[in-house]
């Protein structure tokens, strides 16, 4: 079972977006250097690495997953992954792929911005030269602020006539007009909280700017944003990267964000080095795993097969350009940075707190903790069992427990380490 929540890659035409799904996942997105290579969402499935309790209580060898795997107490959770079709400046009035791109995110819960870092294509996807990719960072929030402002504007004179005749809470008739976005209203009264003092308290006092300002700062919590700097192997890449980290460096004591972005979240990666690599790996070419500062050759292992020399030439090439300056491809911890992003709890359902099995049996074969779930930070305890269970273990709910058969109250919230391994009673 993947984790319920989607990230979801955006950005351009040509700018590595199923490059990187297809490095980073099982699936097989359409590649090409023209524009709306991709018409439907691409979908698939990365996994999102993290310490198993396993370890932690002596079981890794009964440690058998259902979904993902587990490699020495280091569990890799499925989540889901969506590249959506490539936008252009204008999309918000309807240009290129635009409706149906900007439709798409309705599903995401956050956003990886693929961006060319070598400023080899410009705005429309169509190969160039020294383009300033500060710009795609730059167009990309523009185009998404503008549809949700457009929209909210069209019908703001009438929500607002509404909210004055019902008295309604302003964080009620905001949500109803960004409901459509997959908001909660926990989102909208946040940026209330973050507005406070920046719009006046009425909204129905409010002008243009006021919603403007509103929509901006609604993003920044709806669609938190990690920028992944692709092709950094490219010539002229570093000073675009150095150009990139300069805009967004952020000011110390400050949590403001400069068009959705901040430089904690900006990864630099190369789709294509990690396409190659595990390509290589799967063929037995090289012993590799996504996430890895090197590979190890046949000159190191002689069990892998020999490469000729235009593979030596591109291997080296990787390991120089990408490995051994930036550590890694980037792609993982791409991945790793959108979750993190969302904050989002790890939480092993099981049946026998003894053994950890997803059996209520005693003895010691059954297979420990087979289940782990993503969930949304501040989920309580009653709350995870209506996600895992629906509404059977919902109405039949008679108690829940973890390790040391502690009994956790329903309105628990559940936290990493102290009570994310969980038993239920019907």
């Amino acid at each position: 079972m993947a984790s319920s929540f989607v990230i979801a890659f955006v950005g351009k035409p040509s700018a590595g977006k199923s490059s990187f799904l297809n490095a980073i996942t099982d699936a097989s997105a359409k590649v090409g250097n023209f524009p709306f290579t991709t018409i439907e969402p691409n979908q698939g499935i990365a996994y999102y690495p993290l310490d198993c309790p396993c370890k932690q209580y002596g079981v890794s060898d009964r440690c058998k997953p259902r979904h993902g795997r587990c490699q020495q107490g280091r569990r890799y959770v499925p989540v889901r992954m969506m590249d959506v079709a490539g936008l252009v400046p204008g999309a918000s009035e309807g240009r290129g792929l635009g409706n149906r791109f900007l439709d798409d995110l309705r599903h995401a819960d956050v956003l990886v911005h693929v961006v060319d870092a070598s400023g080899t294509t410009d705005e429309q996807g169509k190969e160039t030269k020294g383009y300033d990719p500060v710009d795609d960072v730059r167009w990309l929030r523009r185009e998404i602020e503008e549809w949700v402002a457009g929209n909210v504007l069209a019908k703001w004179a009438n929500s607002v006539r509404r909210h004055r005749a019902t008295k309604s809470a302003a964080a009620d008739t905001l949500h109803g007009l960004v409901a459509g976005y997959g908001a909660r209203r926990e989102i909208v009264q946040r940026t209330l909280d973050r507005l406070a003092g920046g719009a006046a308290a009425d909204i129905g006092e409010w002008d243009e700017a006021d919603v403007r300002r509103f929509v901006a700062a609604f993003l920044d919590l709806r669609f938190p944003t990690v920028v992944a700097l692709n092709k950094i192997d490219m010539p002229d890449a570093d000073k675009n990267i150095a150009a990139i980290m300069r805009r967004y460096k952020s000011v110390p004591g400050s949590t403001a964000l400069v068009d959705g972005v901040s430089e904690q979240n900006i990864v630099l990666s190369s789709a294509l080095a990690e396409c190659f690599l595990r390509k290589m790996a799967k063929q037995g070419f090289i012993r590799y795993e996504t996430g890895d500062d090197d590979f190890v050759a046949h000159d190191e292992d002689g069990s892998l097969k020999p490469v000729d020399e235009k593979m030596c030439r591109r291997l080296e090439n990787i390991r120089d350009l990408v490995l051994f300056r930036y550590g890694s491809t980037g792609v993982q911890e791409t991945v790793c940075r959108a979750v993190d992003l969302l904050g989002y709890v790890p939480v092993f359902p099981v049946k026998n707190l003894a053994n950890f099995g997803a059996s209520s049996g005693e003895g010691s074969s059954s297979a420990a903790f087979q289940d782990c779930v993503l969930a949304r930070p501040g989920t309580t305890v009653r709350e995870f069992a209506r996600k895992l269970h629906s509404v059977a273990l919902d109405k039949g709910y008679a108690g829940a427990e973890t390790v040391g058969n502690k009994q956790l109250a329903e309105d628990d919230v559940i936290v990493p380490g102290k009570n994310n391994i969980i038993k239920y009673f019907v």
